[in-house]
């Protein structure tokens, strides 16, 4: 992997945790998920004119993710109803890299050496020990909110192998990542509207500016995503993503106040630690 790739994955992945972070701050998670998804599809309509059009055998794994996103912010909204950042965020983020490692080795034909192996366990372990009790009690411990972070875990696998085969198809990843997230956009305004429009009519007048920065971030994120997965294995690039736990870590000792513990600092050590073995795999 050449190393722009791997420091702009990098860099998608502090994105990642920004707009993650602005969900748990001032809003209800569901206001501020579709203000960022209306947000980063309004941002995506300004490029479509520029970017093209995908080609045609692309359009269905743009459908299929669309369809998958909405079960992703569902379940990524339930979760932060009850859990903590530093809880749900690494759990949901965790387990997915796992998955998308097997899915991609047993039915994409992708493989990798043990070195590859060794720093997606290192990584993964790493992200579990960071969300140790999250930023609670273990008596308070949310099984409701872990459940619903797992879930959502299957969901970032499904989409990161589809929109990695996807973005292939395209010939043009972003062309692709534009039109998906214009297509998420068009989807998330009437299930929001469904679940509670009273809250989110408001929310999206009052707070667009947010809707339109988290937004911007999280096509930047994973726009970028999508471009490295057509150039190097999407297991790889779905594990390196993961690496925004710490950015999250960050954010949620130093902007939310949640307790800072030995167990983090020592996660954070097997992250870097994956993260290189990934790096020269």
């Amino acid at each position: 992997m050449e190393n722009f790739v791997f420091l702009a994955v990098l860099f998608a992945a502090f994105c990642h945790a920004g707009w993650n972070a602005l969900i748990k701050v001032g809003l209800d998670p569901l206001s501020t998920t579709t203000l960022i998804s209306l947000g980063s599809g309004v941002v995506a309509l300004f490029f479509l004119p520029v970017v093209g059009l995908p080609a045609f055998a692309a359009w269905p794994w743009i459908g299929a993710s669309i369809v998958i996103h909405l079960f992703y912010f569902a379940a990524l909204i339930e979760a932060y109803r009850t859990g903590d950042l530093g809880q749900v965020y690494p759990i949901a983020r965790g387990a997915a890299p796992l998955m998308t490692a097997t899915v991609t080795t047993l039915f994409v034909g992708e493989t990798m050496n043990l070195v590859g192996w060794g720093g997606i366990f290192a990584l993964v372990a790493g992200v579990f020990l960071l969300s140790a009790h999250g930023g609670r009690d273990f008596a308070t411990f949310d099984r409701r909110a872990i459940g619903f972070a797992l879930l959502t875990a299957l969901t970032i696998c499904a989409y990161s192998v589809i929109d990695g085969i996807g973005g292939r198809l395209a010939g043009n990843p972003h062309a692709y990542s534009a039109w998906l997230f214009a297509g998420i956009a068009f989807v998330m305004l009437p299930y929001a509207l469904w679940r509670d429009g009273r809250d989110v009519i408001p929310a999206m007048r009052t707070y667009w500016r947010r809707g339109l920065v988290g937004g911007g971030m999280q096509l930047m994120s994973y726009g970028i995503a999508i471009w490295a997965m057509a150039v190097a294995p999407i297991a790889i690039i779905a594990t390196l993503r993961e690496t925004s736990v710490l950015f999250g870590a960050l954010i949620a000792v130093i902007v939310l106040k949640e307790p800072l513990r030995a167990t983090r600092i020592g996660a954070a050590g097997l992250i870097l630690f994956g993260l290189v073995l990934i790096r020269f795999q």
